[in-house]
């Protein structure tokens, strides 16, 4: 559904690249989780994909289509929700969406049946004739994710579609972009809440600065990089315990606790060889990642951006 090969992009007087070098692909069917850090590119790239900016070098197709040479063909087959509430506050929810079919170019005698559709998939069906700014803010992110439905999309970007909400209102919205995804959109999603990413996505990317730093599956993100382990003792090791563990490359040695900021499988089974051999009792032991924020914070690291 996407392809990106060597994609850079820089605004006007920038002093670096927003977007450097950058090469994904994003399968059919997906659902497909972007992450970043403020400043990270996110937007950048999206709006690349859906023909607002022009990339200054590389090569972007979208369900086939080169970009921006036949941007306006990707668009007739995508749609964008973004993070700010994007309709009328004075125009009811079926105005609101009668006017966005107008003008997604949907015609006449197929707008109320396309308006139909959207609101039975976001629940939207007893608010119809409400209008959108007494709406709670869930509605209104529902009422957002409504327009985004009319043209019945093949490529939905989600821009933190559930950002500020209650959570009755988030797990709704999930389970409509499920449903969304497996009628057979392709879903690019974006939120800094990591376990939705966790439980919607089946495929990952992390950007930061312009550069994609992993890509794959939850599970491959978990199991892959640079992996530490901590290791927590039953008792602090006596001095001869103390001088076999530092004989090990990359140890280090604190009290009873243990930790290796890098120790893929091989190391672990020396370690635990060692740990035999000088009788030492382990309590709790934890190597590799145990969810997507701590694979994301040693990605990105933990300074805070703007």
């Amino acid at each position: 559904m996407i392809d990106i090969q060597g994609l850079s992009f820089r605004y006007p007087r920038a002093e670096r690249d927003a977007i450097q070098g950058l090469s994904l692909k994003v399968r059919e069917g997906s659902l497909f989780g972007l992450l970043g850090p403020n400043g990270s590119g996110k937007t950048t790239l999206i709006s690349i994909l859906t023909g607002l900016l022009t990339p200054a070098a590389g090569r972007v197709r979208v369900a086939g289509h080169p970009m921006p040479a036949e941007a306006r063909a990707a668009q007739t087959l995508s749609a964008l929700v973004p993070q700010d509430y994007a309709f009328y506050p004075r125009l009811t929810v079926a105005e609101n969406l009668r006017f966005f079919a107008g003008v997604c170019g949907i015609p006449a005698v197929e707008r109320e049946g396309r308006v139909g559709e959207a609101v039975a998939i976001t629940g939207l069906e007893a608010f119809r004739q409400a209008r959108a700014e007494y709406l709670s803010g869930g509605l209104k992110r529902r009422l957002n994710l409504s327009i985004g439905l009319l043209n019945r999309p093949r490529l939905l970007f989600l821009d933190e579609p559930t950002v500020g909400i209650d959570p009755q209102s988030r797990q709704f919205i999930l389970e409509a972009i499920k449903h969304i995804n497996s009628a057979g959109a392709t879903v690019i999603y974006t939120s800094h809440y990591m376990e939705e990413v966790e439980v919607l996505c089946d495929e990952i990317g992390v950007l930061d600065n312009g550069r994609l730093l992993a890509h794959g599956s939850l599970q491959e993100l978990l199991d892959g990089g640079d992996r530490g382990l901590t290791v927590d003792l039953a008792a602090k090791p006596n001095l001869k315990q103390a001088k076999a563990l530092k004989a090990l490359e990359g140890l280090k040695l604190q009290g009873a606790r243990l930790s290796m900021a890098r120790c893929d499988d091989a190391e672990l089974k020396r370690l635990m060889k060692t740990l035999t051999a000088q009788r030492l009792a382990v309590s709790r032991i934890k190597h590799g990642y145990g969810n997507l924020e701590e694979v994301f914070l040693h990605l990105t690291g933990r300074q805070l951006r703007d």
